[in-house]
């Protein structure tokens, strides 16, 4: 299994060659440093520790400073533990955005967004009651269930608090993967609020085809324009023409000038 930690960064959208429209994720890759190597001998489990965002040590104890140090790093702000990782990594190791191609399936982990205490309609998506006839019953949670028990069941969906919770998108396409600028493009949504932490991991499921899509790029405008290439398809009997044309219309407007002045002389003498 391979994985990185990232930031959401927002939602944007990308066309492929083929004129399809495809809405993608930005998460923001900075490099991973592995703090921690674990291994069956010592620990039970293989697994690697990832950590991301450098944090100041004046905000950082003591014991997580001397935990960086063991890898030859800062104190970092998140830290995050992958079982069975692809590879072999040692302490201070540095992973990419590299280390996932285009075309390749994910499944994204992040927290989803708060939304605070929430009633039965919202949270749990019931229907409400009629509005009229004096129903008196309108966005309630409905029956309690039956008076033998003398309590509420377990389970039941009620009112209360919505959000914060750990939640897994599977196969998520990559669409786009650049390390210069550090950054992948997701297809699709992703749980979490801008600026939260996101996993992302191999596909459990593997569904799909793993060609990448071909996307547009917006590349630079050259010095020649459209202009100048009309210029030069011009043939040199085309460009003699013009100049022709364009002497006798001087010839033209000399004349008309010629007489012009001659009509008012005459007026004047009058």
């Amino acid at each position: 299994m391979k994985g990185i930690l990232g930031r959401k960064v927002g939602m944007t959208q990308v066309f492929t060659k083929d004129g399809k429209l495809i809405p993608v994720t930005v998460v923001s890759v900075e490099p991973n440093i592995v703090t921690q190597v674990k291994t069956k001998e010592t620990d039970g489990y293989d697994a690697i520790q990832l950590a991301t965002v450098d944090k100041k040590e004046k905000r950082a104890s003591k014991a997580s400073i001397g935990h960086a140090k063991k890898a030859k790093t800062t104190p970092k702000r998140y830290l995050k533990e992958i079982r069975n990782f692809e590879g072999t990594y040692n302490l201070g190791d540095t992973i990419n955005a590299d280390i996932f191609t285009a075309g390749e399936y994910v499944d994204v982990t992040g927290t989803s967004k708060g939304k605070g205490t929430q009633g039965v309609i919202k949270r749990w998506n019931q229907s409400r009651g009629p509005m009229t006839h004096g129903s008196h019953y309108h966005r309630g949670p409905g029956s309690m269930g039956t008076m033998l028990p003398m309590h509420v069941l377990k389970g039941k969906k009620l009112p209360g608090h919505m959000g914060v919770e750990t939640t897994t998108i599977q196969n998520l396409e990559i669409i786009e993967v650049n390390v210069e600028d550090k950054y992948i493009l997701v297809s699709g949504n992703i749980p979490g609020a801008k600026k939260s932490l996101v996993l992302i991991k191999s596909a459990i499921k593997k569904n799909g085809d793993n060609t990448p899509k071909e996307i547009l790029t917006y590349e630079e405008e050259t010095e020649e324009t459209v202009v100048d290439e009309v210029v030069e398809e011009v043939s040199e009997s085309e460009t003699e023409v013009v100049e022709e044309n364009a002497e006798e219309v001087k010839e033209e407007t000399t004349e008309e000038t010629k007489e012009d002045t001659k009509e008012e002389n005459q007026e004047e003498s009058k």
